[in-house]
């Protein structure tokens, strides 16, 4: 098949076009690189340069044929979104229409779309939070997530188009950036490597559910074969603060860094944590790696890209 991974230059969707073209998939990769990077790219996916809102997204339609398109490229960052809600209602809302709407012109007849578990429920009712718990996000990143989710149902019933929702809880691992607002685990290994002085937000006992990337990777090789319309908690049912997880990247770093605290960020959730049973039996997916082991494989790339 011919598939278009938007965002694949970046952290998660680098390693989803690596497994399609590993699995024998025709890959193009579109990306304005804002966030990613052109080392990510898999040397044999064909690369364009091009926001998702930009108006030659059509003719790359056009010209390309596409049998699927996996939606990963989005404005990530939660407190950007609280500051500056146009800016993410553009890229996030505006930008995956555009998609959409390419998908409908052109006969593309599946969408997967990376979606977000935590900020689509927000404050959860019970824990952990399964497909059926209340949509009540706080920042218009959730916001804008949740949108989408809801002009996919449109597209299917109205266009023929269907779908795929992955939920992702906090996604970790190797090529993770860790120079934004969003990756703590990135942000606290590397900033412990180089020495330097880790800032927690608020009282660090804000948990969250941690995925490691080959987890999530592997659900969306799973998507490609699920036959319905259908949207799926992608998570480990596991809460880990944001001290335990500070505590463990300090051992596995070797860093001596103090457990120094600022203040809270605005729009941030104090817990959240998924229920994927509906994935394992739907889907046939299941978390595989432990946080622990999931944490030193991502210590090990950041020092080894600290070497180079």
């Amino acid at each position: 098949m011919k598939i278009l991974v938007t965002g694949g230059a970046g952290f998660i969707a680098s390693h989803v076009a690596d497994a399609y073209i590993r699995d024998g998939h025709s890959v193009v990769v579109l990306d304005n690189l804002s966030t990613g990077r052109v080392e990510n790219l898999p040397k044999e996916a064909r690369f364009i340069h091009m926001d998702i809102r930009d108006e030659g997204l059509r003719a790359v339609f056009r010209e390309e044929t596409f049998d699927i398109v996996n939606h990963h490229a989005a404005q990530m960052d939660v407190r950007r979104s609280v500051d500056d809600p146009l800016f993410d209602a553009s890229v996030n809302i505006a930008g995956s229409l555009a998609l959409l709407e390419n998908c409908r012109l052109c006969g593309v007849k599946k969408f997967i779309f990376a979606s977000t578990g935590g900020a689509v429920y927000g404050e959860q009712d019970y824990f952990p939070a399964d497909e059926q718990h209340p949509l009540r996000p706080m920042s218009p990143y959730g916001i804008s997530k949740l949108a989408v989710e809801k002009y996919l149902f449109f597209y299917e019933r109205v266009h023929g188009i269907s779908n795929v929702i992955l939920r992702y809880a906090n996604v970790y691992g190797p090529r993770q950036n860790p120079h934004g607002e969003a990756g703590v685990v990135a942000i606290f290994a590397t900033r412990m490597l180089e020495g330097q002085q880790p800032l927690i937000n608020g009282s660090g006992r804000q948990t969250r559910d941690y995925v490691y990337v080959g987890d999530v990777v592997r659900a969306n090789t799973l998507a490609l074969s699920q036959s319905r319309s259908d949207f799926f908690n992608i998570g480990t049912g596991v809460e880990t603060d944001v001290i335990a997880l500070f505590r463990s990247l300090r051992e596995l770093t070797g860093s001596a860094a103090a457990e120094s605290h600022g203040p809270a960020k605005k729009g941030e959730q104090e817990r959240s944590v998924l229920d994927a049973k509906k994935a394992r039996t739907q889907l046939g997916w299941e978390p595989r790696t432990p946080l622990r082991e999931g944490l030193d494989e991502t210590v090990r790339y950041f020092r080894g890209s600290a070497r180079r």
